[in-house]
């Protein structure tokens, strides 16, 4: 191992030595704590810990950086306490994430660090995301992002780095390849000699190096700093190590050939350059064991102070209330339509289509919001698939009306990496079906952040969804139901222009991921007026469209106006018309008032009946207004089936078209 000192001066070599041994002596003091159960699992970096702390020690304290498993010299380096680090990783309430995460799963926005997920790869398109907003700001920044080697195979490697080469991110990906994914070699992960040799098809710079050289690490990513911001591209490094324990402790290191361990011992990061500071008499015998004193003195003390944690508590209300951040600043404007009995607004409206109010929303946001950014496939010149945002190019420039890749999880990934820089940003899936693509990152990064560690993720994704067209299994499912059923997310499913405009502008402004369905059947079909002016709908508050006493039918979407047209068809019954609105949060208040006006109710949703948001819906009915009902909750949703492309079958398919019988089943109680 060849340590060259040329643009080194002997303050830096010092301070990089203590910061590789600093993480060292943590992990052996782990291992024996994990010996005696007082931690619960631990992934070791021994071995690896030049590359974390050579690629965070040539960073600046303030550009991101997103870690794996193997990374504690990245949050060392970055100097987050020891006492709080074990805290976190004993689970306790004064970690940096109240005991709701494991190891090394957290994040900290003070120390611009991004807590991974146990999936790996999406976190390198939250690197984009970051890079992105320097790129946008003109900062002279880059972020980083690591990965294993079996990492590299998966499709968020590739959806990151193309994103990354196309956009001309100023972004660094390190790869730690360490020879094994868990038990699998890399000989059964990939068949180019050399992982590097996929910067080329990317079009994108890249290096291999010696992962163990702490100096040509930090000299590394020094230089690949200064390429991607004086260039405005991504640079691929690979840094060539080995795990010298298991993957985590449990796993064991017997699938591995014993000759291994035998060779990379001699290239052991910390001994070889400590041999090489006593060679150059930057360091004596007699001041690196003073340094290891220090080190050994200082972690003690810290774990004393974390091993004084009080046990944790739990407080269901707490828990409650960290899953969403809380809205800052003042919302404005904002229109309380919800009974059709009160004022809409007292300023100028204009009648528009649905689609139209969907453009007014992103179009008015823009031009009050300097830190929105729109993104998805075709939304720029071409105005996207539905022409939503056809013309906002012309004036807003493409920095903000952003053309993607056809890569749904690296732009999702890319959204919450821009909100890490206080951006807002709004992604539209092409299709609603389309998210599946990037259902990894809605779920688990976008849903769960907030909750994890605190930080918020300003996101909207655009859903234009449903039937009605002869679009085919995958351009009209309805697959809202997903999305409900993930904490973290709010979801919302406007039915008419004033509420699709009015609901869209509240979502973009507030801090939280909101899944926003738009039903592709009403875009053009359905007419209403809009006031002119900028103005918020409350997320998560029913609207009554029509007050009544027979029956009760609660519904959303395109079934809003299959309930008001089957009302104007049968005017003898009385029906009481609920339009959630919102799904998540449900608005349990107004469902109850509606239950207790008739005593029966159906809920229609053009959504497949099993699983479907209905029969969440009568569940609480049943277990919280079971004295008001005077016949049992009826559902009526579409057909367990995919919903097929021939316009007959599709309407068969349909809620709709069972929805007469089921209105009569529930009166006939």
């Amino acid at each position: 191992m060849q340590f060259l000192k040329k643009d080194f001066n002997n303050e830096l070599l010092v301070d990089l030595y203590k910061s590789i041994l600093f993480p060292r002596m943590i992990e052996e003091k782990m291992l024996v704590l994990l010996r005696q159960g007082k931690i619960s699992k631990w992934f070791s970096g021994i071995g690896q810990e030049a590359i974390a702390v050579g690629a965070t020690k040539a960073l600046d304290s303030d550009e991101w950086i997103m870690p794996l498993h193997r990374n504690l010299g990245v949050f060392t380096s970055r100097n987050m306490p020891l006492s709080k680090l074990f805290k976190q990783w004993q689970g306790n309430k004064d970690g940096y994430s109240k005991g709701r995460e494991r190891s090394f799963h957290f994040g900290s926005s003070e120390h611009h660090i991004c807590g991974m997920i146990s999936h790996l790869g999406p976190q390198m398109a939250l690197a984009d995301g970051v890079a992105l907003a320097h790129k946008l700001r003109k900062e002279k920044k880059v972020s980083l992002a690591f990965t294993g080697d079996g990492g590299t195979s998966e499709g968020d490697f590739h959806e990151a780095l193309n994103v990354a080469a196309v956009w001309d991110l100023p972004v660094i990906f390190i790869i730690e390849n360490n020879g094994y994914g868990l038990s699998t070699p890399t000989n059964e992960q990939y068949r180019c000699q050399n992982l590097i040799d996929k910067a080329v098809g990317y079009g994108i710079e890249g290096k291999q190096i010696d992962g163990n050289n702490i100096l040509e690490v930090y000299k590394t990513i020094s230089e690949a700093k200064a390429f991607c911001v004086e260039n405005q591209k991504p640079f691929l490094i690979e840094c060539m190590t080995f795990r010298m324990r298991g993957h985590e402790e449990a796993s064991g290191v017997k699938y591995v050939p014993k000759h291994l361990f035998d060779e990379w011992e001699l290239k052991d990061p910390i001994k070889n350059y400590e041999t090489w500071l006593k060679q150059e008499n930057i360091l004596s015998e007699g001041e690196l064991t003073e340094i290891r004193l220090t080190i050994k003195n200082h972690i003690e003390a810290e774990l004393k102070i974390g091993f004084e944690a009080t046990p944790i508590i739990p407080d269901t209300s707490e828990e409650i209330n960290d899953l969403y951040a809380v809205r800052k600043n003042h919302p404005g404007i904002v229109i309380d339509n919800s009974s059709v009995n009160e004022p809409i607004f007292n300023g100028t409206s204009s009648e528009k289509k649905y689609i139209n109010a969907i453009s007014d929303a992103l179009d008015q946001s823009l031009s009050r919001l300097d830190n929105f950014v729109l993104m998805g496939q075709d939304i720029a010149e071409y105005g996207g698939a539905f022409k939503v945002t056809e013309g906002f190019v012309e004036k807003f420039g493409k920095d903000r009306i952003r053309n993607t890749p056809i890569c749904e999880s690296a732009i999702v990934g890319a959204s919450l990496g821009l909100s890490l820089q206080g951006f807002k940003s709004m992604m539209e899936m092409q299709f609603a079906d389309f998210a599946t693509v990037g259902f990894n990152q809605i779920i688990n990064n976008l849903a769960k952040i907030h909750y994890r560690w605190g930080q918020t993720a300003d996101v909207v994704v655009r859903m234009p969804t449903g039937g009605g067209v002869g679009a085919g299994p995958f351009h009209s499912q309805s697959n809202e139901a997903w999305f409900v059923h993930t904490p973290g997310l709010k979801v919302v499913y406007p039915s008419s222009p004033i509420d699709a405009k009015g609901l869209l502008i509240a979502a973009i402004n507030d801090p939280n991921p909101v899944i926003f369905f738009e039903h592709k059947g009403l875009y053009r079909s359905i007419n209403g007026m809009v006031p002119d002016d900028y103005y918020e709908i409350e997320i998560g508050k029913a609207k009554h469209v029509k007050h009544g006493d027979d029956i009760s039918i609660i519904t959303y979407g395109a079934g809003v106006h299959w309930a008001t047209d089957y009302q104007k068809n049968n005017p003898s019954i009385s029906i009481d018309i609920l339009d959630l609105r919102t799904l998540l949060p449900l608005d349990y208040e107004a469902i109850r008032l509606s239950v207790k006006k008739t005593g029966k109710v159906l809920i229609l949703h053009e959504d497949t009946l099993m699983g479907g948001i209905g029969g969440e819906i009568s569940a609480w009915i049943t277990e919280n207004c079971f004295e008001l009902l005077d016949a049992p909750v009826i559902r009526c949703g579409s057909l367990d089936t995919p919903i097929p492309f021939n316009l007959e079958l599709e309407k068969n398919f349909m809620a709709n078209a069972r929805l007469g019988d089921s209105v009569k089943k529930l009166m006939s109680y």
